[in-house]
């Protein structure tokens, strides 16, 4: 098993912990309601979409994924209420000790700082408990929010990859935003509670 899963990480208001076969109705509540905000931004199958697969059976296949040490995949709460995800994926060892995280917030929240906490929390995680080296997040150029993310945790901009992934029906340039751990020595979530109190 992973070092550090399963694991809950707590900021104020702001709680990540793995998601739970009994989060299927609120989990799916949250997706309904923001099926149309989402989908620029959501990964797709360049050959097609299969049949889904269950919520049971994605949550079991997330806990194998983290238990193998490749991902972990963490439910968002504010105040207590299922608000959306954010999962640090393609873990790799050895000499790069590398991963990059995704995220997916509920609209009605959205703007209020959940996600750059949830996102700060994560790294310092990665950093502190896994030992990892770099974490990455890659942003479509069109998304002004998550692109205000990545400032607001002081991210370095490593550039424009072109047609990167393949989001909402087509393969879309991404630009890459990364962290090392010796950038942030006073930790992640640190810096952006300094950078917040200082204006």
């Amino acid at each position: 098993m992973i070092a550090g899963w399963p694991v809950e990480l707590v900021e104020g208001a702001v709680r990540l912990r793995p998601l739970r076969r009994r989060d299927a109705t609120a989990w799916r509540a949250v997706r309904a309601a923001n099926a149309s905000w989402l989908r620029p931004w959501e990964a797709t199958s360049p050959e097609g979409s299969g049949p889904a697969p269950t919520f049971a059976q994605m949550v079991r296949g997330f806990a194998r994924e983290a238990r193998a040490g490749r991902m972990l995949p963490f439910v968002v709460e504010l105040d207590g209420r299922l608000v959306g995800q954010i999962t640090v994926s393609g873990i790799t060892w050895g000499s790069l000790r590398s991963a990059h995280v995704g995220y997916w917030i509920d609209q009605r929240v959205a703007g209020r700082g959940t996600i750059p906490v949830a996102l700060a929390l994560v790294a310092d995680h990665c950093f502190r408990t896994l030992r990892l080296h770099r974490v990455e997040v890659n942003i479509r150029p069109e998304n002004s929010a998550s692109l205000r993310v990545a400032a607001k945790l002081g991210m370095r901009d490593e550039g424009l990859r072109e047609r990167y992934l393949h989001i909402d029906g087509s393969w879309r340039d991404h630009r890459t935003f990364a962290l090392t751990a010796e950038e942030v020595p006073e930790g992640v979530l640190t810096r952006y509670r300094t950078a917040r109190r200082d204006g």
